[in-house]
């Protein structure tokens, strides 16, 4: 039994005819006696019973009746409850991040939501591999989520996507590196270079094997490290180039380590990675989830994104 059958149960024994009740209801007798049937059914005892013209209810059928407008009013509360919570303006927000952008975009977020009536962000970071960001989605209401341009899309059968920015991975340099004083870079000019990158399944993995597939050969990976500190800080050492975000990875850039690293285009590959919030549908129903969304496309859009 679920509660349409139970309210229509209810409503013939408030109206006494099967008539009535689909008048009231804004159904066909025809469909309010098919869900009295199923209800019948899964009672497994007589429900109603004819009285001259009349459908009545039998004892049973009245108890179940009275039951019944117990369930309605439960799930209209329940009801009621969730519209609340989805209207609550400052109702906390789960959101997720890859390092990068957690680097660049929680502290700002953060700040741009002080105040009363706004949303608290309750942040993490999962740094996994591309294919891995829709099933965060399970565990938390937000997750900022990369892919490279020419990779599949996300499945938005399953997920929302809200595009946030479409980033360039530039070329690291240290300062007193030949290609520095370049405005961009093309693949011969750093095929035979040595290289700090991803592990394999990132963007910047992703991106070196285009470049060695333009080259025609294998590039000199010598480090593997996810950490955009890290590799900016080994870069910066002077024996490796490495790949960079263009807009979050400012907070990547030590200032112990000098004058840091150079940042360049590279021409001719597509370096471009895609920078979405994936969310599970039902979340962006939530007031609290719309402020945090449209205030990170604001911090975004501060960082030139």
């Amino acid at each position: 039994m679920d509660v349409r059958q139970l309210q229509v149960l209810r409503e013939l024994g408030e109206l006494g005819s099967v008539k009535a009740v689909a008048e009231a209801m804004m159904v066909t007798p025809s469909a309010v006696s098919q869900q009295l049937t199923l209800l019948q059914r899964s009672a497994g005892v007589p429900l109603t019973r004819k009285e001259g013209r009349n459908l009545v209810l039998t004892d049973a059928g009245q108890v179940l009746a009275d039951a019944g407008g117990a369930v309605i009013l439960a799930m209209a509360q329940a009801r009621a409850a969730i519209d609340s919570y989805q209207e609550e303006p400052d109702a906390a927000v789960t959101l997720s991040g890859f390092h990068s952008a957690g680097q660049a975009l929680f502290a700002p977020l953060a700040r741009s939501l002080k105040g009363s009536g706004l949303p608290t962000v309750r942040f993490s970071d999962e740094d996994v591999a591309q294919q891995d960001f829709p099933a965060l989605t399970a565990r938390y209401d937000l997750v900022l989520a990369h892919r490279m341009e020419h990779s599949s899309p996300w499945p938005e059968g399953r997920i929302a996507v809200i595009p946030l920015a479409s980033e360039p991975l530039d070329i690291a340099l240290p300062p007193g590196h030949p290609l520095a004083g370049k405005e961009s870079v093309s693949v011969a000019d750093i095929a035979d270079e040595p290289w700090v990158t991803s592990r394999p399944g990132y963007s910047p993995d992703d991106v070196l094997k285009a470049v060695a597939a333009v080259a025609s050969k294998p590039l000199n990976i010598v480090h593997r490290v996810n950490d955009y500190t890290t590799v900016s800080a080994l870069v910066a050492a002077g024996d490796v180039l490495g790949l960079l975000p263009r807009f979050t990875s400012g907070p990547a850039f030590d200032p112990q380590a000098g004058s840091g690293v150079v940042l360049r285009p590279l021409r001719g590959i597509n370096t471009r990675r895609r920078i979405d919030l994936l969310a599970r549908p039902e979340n962006l129903e939530r007031r609290s989830v719309r402020t945090v969304c449209d205030a990170l496309a604001g911090v975004m859009h501060s960082l030139g994104g």
